[in-house]
């Protein structure tokens, strides 16, 4: 069996009216969550932002007038329990680099069948509360603290 590496990125897409996208799993309907997905063999983080954009939302970075934002942080969560079968025996933790990206309000989304179930976009206030995990709620603090600067 080959393992999910422990390592992963987060994307909260958010459109020009600050209005944020979250999205429902498919394997676990209750969740709502930013783009995530784990780093690939050799993969730096940026690059796996933009393909997990890519697969998730349909949204080319490379397409867009704005650009992929490193947020510059770093958070080291525990894994959740229903997803410790995808990583080596003994992995309880997870490294998760943040990214964040600006689109316009006319962006659409096509979500990956296999993945997500629907998606939302919400103001900020009603994200944070929304969200499953953390540290995405984390993330959306400290950009909503950035944007409201």
């Amino acid at each position: 069996m080959s393992y999910k590496r422990p390592e992963s990125v987060l994307v909260v897409i958010y459109r020009e009216d600050f209005r944020v996208l979250l999205m429902r799993r498919l394997d676990l309907p209750t969740f709502w969550q930013s783009v995530t997905g784990s780093l690939e063999v050799g993969e730096l983080p940026i690059r796996a932002a933009a393909r997990e954009l890519k697969e998730e939302t349909g949204i080319d970075v490379a397409m867009l007038p704005s650009v992929l934002e490193d947020a510059d942080v770093q958070v080291r969560y525990l894994l959740h329990p229903e997803w410790r079968h995808r990583y080596a025996p003994g992995t309880t933790h997870n490294l998760e680099h943040w990214f964040y990206l600006r689109v316009p309000v006319t962006t659409e989304i096509q979500l990956s069948a296999t993945e997500h179930l629907e998606y939302v976009w919400l103001d900020f206030e009603h994200a944070i509360r929304k969200v499953s995990s953390s540290s995405n709620r984390d993330a959306l603090i400290t950009l909503q603290k950035r944007l409201t600067k």
